[in-house]
């Protein structure tokens, strides 16, 4: 009878070893970004018969990226598949997207769709997602200079033309016209543009349209006379030697509020500045901090009254400073059918379907038709 109660207690006591086993064995280490998924199953090798996508942006922290994601599930649903979304904490921690790509590819996913920030970064993570046969879709910005036959299709803003768009809409703005019309060689007025950085595609081309269509447009009234300064990727020199239009462009030492905000104050303390282009939420949430939300732009009254400024994206602080007429107006994309299509487009490649890139557009939005149908519905808070 002894003997029997000493293997019982013997087995009672392996059986509470295994499975104090067991609970150490699924802890999961924390996330150094955010992650939100959709379906049953995404671990490799797991138990959903669903197709597993996952979506890698460039960020979490804007209501851009939040709108995309809304999207990006909204297709899911709808195509079936298994879906997770991740971001790193801001568009400067490349590092942390590299190690969310790198554990993406590791849970043997049926297509990635991603937002890169740096090529250069993942070139040999999209070689192998070629070599296991895993089609990736890029959005956004997409994967610049991506490796052949790795980026099946694209779903973006043509960011050049949306550029353009901002530059013409300024340029025709009557208050701009009067304040450009006043200046010469002796006494040169600024135009400013605020870029998140010069390493995103997509930032890159909203730079670059704004600056080609606004010199292409001055150079009607200043032939020769338009330079381009600031930061050395844009600079051009007026060809006449001297300069009547100066397009200055500013780009922050990293993406964090702080820093935006400094350069924001900085521009607007530049002599001559008569107008400013923001090129992306952060750019414009730091023009909005240094002029107290905005307030300081008021046509009547604000410290900044003379300057128009247009802006990029949406949000609620920068759609009230539009509704105010403290900004000018405002360029926005379609944040919900970026991400949409994006997964339509990975779910469409994963059955071996023909894929290819589709510009998700954009617009001008002003305090006069924010509210209409076709616009209100692109404006995220």
């Amino acid at each position: 009878m002894k003997g029997i109660k000493k293997i019982l207690s013997l087995a009672v006591a392996i059986s509470v070893f295994a499975v104090s086993i067991a609970g150490c064995g699924s802890s999961q280490p924390s996330s150094t970004g955010n992650t939100s998924s959709t379906g049953a199953d995404t671990s490799a090798g797991g138990s959903s018969s669903k197709p597993y996508i996952a979506v890698i942006s460039k960020g979490f922290q804007h209501q851009f990226w939040q709108t995309v994601k809304k999207g990006a599930e909204d297709a899911a649903a709808k195509y079936n598949v298994d879906m997770t979304f991740d971001g790193p904490p801001s568009e400067s921690d490349i590092n942390v997207q590299v190690d969310m790509i790198n554990s993406a590819i590791a849970k043997k996913p049926a297509a990635l769709a991603l937002a890169v920030l740096d090529t250069s970064s993942v070139t040999q993570q999209l070689n192998d997602c070629k070599s296991k046969n895993i089609p990736i879709i890029g959005f956004d910005s997409g994967i610049p200079d991506a490796p052949e036959g790795t980026l099946f299709a694209t779903a973006s803003t043509n960011n050049e033309n949306a550029g353009a768009l901002a530059a013409v809409s300024m340029f025709e703005d009557p208050t701009f016209q009067e304040a450009l019309k006043a200046a010469s060689t002796d006494k040169p007025v600024t135009i400013g543009v605020q870029s998140q950085d010069a390493t995103s595609a997509s930032i890159i081309g909203r730079t670059n349209g704004f600056i080609n269509e606004m010199v292409k447009k001055c150079e009607t009234l200043f032939a020769g006379q338009v330079a381009v300064t600031g930061h050395e990727k844009f600079k051009k020199a007026a060809s006449s030697g001297k300069a009547a239009v100066n397009i200055f462009v500013t780009i922050p030492p990293s993406s964090n509020a702080t820093d935006s905000q400094n350069a924001s104050q900085s521009l607007l303390n530049t002599k001559g500045l008569i107008a400013a282009y923001a090129s992306n939420e952060a750019s414009v949430n730091g023009i909005l901090a240094a002029t107290t939300d905005g307030k300081d732009l008021d046509r009547a009254n604000g410290k900044y009254k003379n300057i128009t400024v247009v802006g990029f994206d949406a949000g609620k602080a920068q759609k009230a400073a539009v509704k105010n007429g403290w900004f000018l107006g405002s360029v926005t994309q379609d944040p919900y059918s970026i991400g949409y299509l994006a997964v339509e487009l990975a779910a469409k490649a994963i059955k071996g379907e023909a894929v290819e890139d589709v510009d998700t557009g954009c617009k001008f939005y002003t305090a006069k038709n924010m509210e209409q149908s076709d616009i209100a519905m692109l404006l995220y808070d």
